[in-house]
C-alpha cells in the first residue's frame, strides 16, 4: 500500500487506445513522465475487465485514508492513518464502529489471541508514538501499546500460535512479542530489508525486498530456517495452497515458493511492478492490488493470472467471510464484493 503516489499511471488499455503496444506483462518497468512506473498489466482481453464493470454488494464510506485490514470471525476491522484510527464493520450488518489507536496506524493488521494487533507508524520526521497497538475485540479499546513498532510503513505485522511478529529495523530484526506479557521476549536478526512477516504452516516467512529473498523463521526457537530466492524486490506476501506467493514490485511478477521443497516453483506474470500493494488467499485463489489494476486473481491450479481489474481503486485487499474486501484509498471507501458471482 502506498499513502502518497503520483498519478496513475496509463494502463494497458489506454495505451491501446492511444495506439501504443502494452509491454509484455512481466516486463522490467519502463519509466515515463519522471520516473512514474507504467504497469502493463497483463493485456489479453480474455484476463483483464474494468473496475467500472464492477458493481460492490456494499460500499462503505471511511473518510481519510482506508488502508490495511484483518478479517476476524464477526467483522472486518481497516486502519487509517491520518485519523489514527482502526474502524471495525460488522460482516453480517456492514455497521461500523470507529477505535483510536494511537499515531499514524500503518504496516498491516493481524488477529490473535483476542485482540486486532495495530502497528504504529508514529509522527512522522521523529517517530514518536510508534509500537504496536493491541485492541481487545471485545471492549474495542486498546488495552497496550509495545515500543517496537516497524522501520517501514509499507510491511506487514503476524500472529504465530504462540506470539506476534514485527520487522523493527531496515538491517533487519523480527521482534517476537509475548501475547502473555505484552512485551518483546526474543529478536531474530534476518536479511536486510525485511518487511512482511507471514505466519503460514508453522513457519513465520518474511520477504526481504532488498535481498530478493523469503526468509523462513522457526517461531518456537526464533532462529533462522532457510533462505530462498524469489523475484526481484519481493514485499507483499500470502500463502495458501501449499506455497507461500510474493509480489515481486522489481518487475510485477509473482513468485510461488512450494513450502515443502522451499523451491520457486512458478514465476507468474501480473504486469504490477511498483510500489504499494497487497496480497491475500481466500475462495481457492491468489489476490493481488495495486493502484491501476485493484484486483488481480491467479489460479493455483495453472500458476497463471485468471482474471485482472484495470481502471481507479484498491491497494488494500483481503478475503473474508465468502467476499473479497477492498480497500480504495483515494475513493475514502472499502467495497465488499462477490466475484464468485461475476463473469
Amino acid at each position: 500500500m502506498r499513502l502518497i503516489l503520483a498519478s496513475a499511471a496509463i494502463t494497458a488499455m489506454g495505451l491501446a487506445l492511444l495506439g501504443q503496444e502494452a509491454p509484455p506483462a512481466g516486463a522490467p518497468p519502463k519509466k515515463k513522465m519522471g520516473q512514474r512506473i507504467v504497469r502493463p498489466g497483463v493485456p489479453d482481453p480474455a484476463v483483464q475487465r474494468k473496475m467500472a464493470d464492477l458493481k460492490p454488494i456494499a460500499e462503505i464510506s471511511i473518510p481519510g485514508v482506508p488502508d490495511w485490514q484483518v478479517i476476524t470471525k464477526d467483522a472486518f476491522y481497516v486502519s487509517n492513518g491520518p485519523k489514527n484510527t482502526l474502524h471495525r464493520v460488522d460482516a453480517k450488518t456492514n455497521e461500523q464502529m470507529t477505535i483510536e489507536v494511537g499515531r499514524r496506524p500503518c504496516s498491516g493488521l493481524a488477529e490473535g489471541f483476542g485482540s486486532v494487533w495495530v502497528p504504529l507508524c508514529g509522527e512522522r520526521g521523529t517517530g514518536e508514538g510508534k509500537g504496536v497497538a493491541r485492541v481487545d475485540q471485545k471492549s474495542l479499546k486498546v488495552v497496550a501499546t509495545i515500543p517496537a513498532g516497524p522501520w517501514d510503513s509499507e510491511g506487514q505485522i503476524a500472529t504465530s500460535k504462540e506470539a506476534v511478529w514485527v520487522v523493527t529495523d531496515k538491517s533487519s530484526t523480527l521482534a517476537k512479542i509475548d501475547p502473555k506479557t505484552n512485551k518483546v521476549v526474543a529478536e531474530v536478526k534476518i536479511a536486510p530489508g525485511s518487511v512482511s512477516p507471514l505466519f503460514y504452516e508453522g513457519f513465520i516467512w518474511v520477504a526481504s525486498n532488498e535481498t530478493s529473498k523469503l526468509i523462513q523463521v522457526d517461531p518456537k526457537k526464533a532462529v533462522v530456517v532457510k533462505e530462498i530466492e524469489t523475484g526481484p524486490k519481493p514485499r507483499f506476501l500470502t500463502g495458501g495452497a501449499g506455497s507461500i506467493w510474493t509480489l515481486n514490485q522489481g518487475d510485477g511478477t509473482v513468485s510461488r515458493i512450494d513450502i515443502k521443497t522451499g523451491q520457486a516453483v512458478a514465476t507468474i506474470p501480473a504486469g504490477i511492478p511498483g510500489g504499494g500493494g497487497e496480497a491475500t488467499f481466500g475462495g481457492g485463489y491468489v489476490w493481488f492490488t495495486v493502484f491501476d489494476f485493484p484486483i488481480t486473481q491467479i489460479d493455483p491450479k495453472t500458476n497463471k493470472v485468471a482474471r485482472q481489474w484495470a481502471g481507479p481503486g484498491g491497494d488494500a485487499i483481503r478475503y473474508g467471510h465468502g467476499h473479497i474486501w477492498l480497500s480504495n484509498l483515494r475513493q475514502q471507501n472499502v467495497w465488499r464484493l462477490d466475484l464468485s458471482k461475476v463473469e
